[in-house]
């Protein structure tokens, strides 16, 4: 999956919230100082060759809508984050933000609480497949 650059996410965010949408929609979402519609529409059409983004005409405009959910771009991205950040390495990432965000105990614990958690679904999910 091809990496998205600053603009092209901040759109990307705009059409995963908003669906089916219209430019000026999505113009009229994005913060000050409003960007000009040819640049938003740009984008748009770069989104759509790198395969994120789709249209359909409705009357004499048309409508964009993601192609990729934020669901999949976000594992993408994690992926490649944890890979050129981290060596792949849920410990080192981990490790980085107790020691940058000074994580206290409490933190650390519920942190591996909600992993534990996710862990244990996953596990009884796999046992419901046999």
């Amino acid at each position: 999956m091809k990496e998205l650059t600053k603009a092209e996410e901040q759109v990307m965010h705009q059409l995963w919230n908003l669906g089916e949408t219209n430019v000026k929609s999505i113009i009229e979402k994005l913060p000050e100082p409003k960007p000009a519609y040819n640049t938003i529409s740009t984008i748009i059409r770069i989104l759509e060759t790198k395969g994120f983004v789709d249209h359909k005409k409705v009357g004499k405009g048309y409508v964009y809508f993601p192609i990729v959910s934020k669901e999949i771009y976000k594992k993408a991205f994690m992926k490649r984050f944890m890979s050129n950040y981290f060596q792949g390495s849920l410990k080192e990432l981990v490790s980085f933000f107790a020691k940058e965000d000074k994580m206290d105990m409490s933190d650390f614990e519920e942190l591996m609480n909600d992993v534990k958690s996710e862990l244990n679904k996953q596990t009884d999910n796999a046992g419901s497949d046999n």
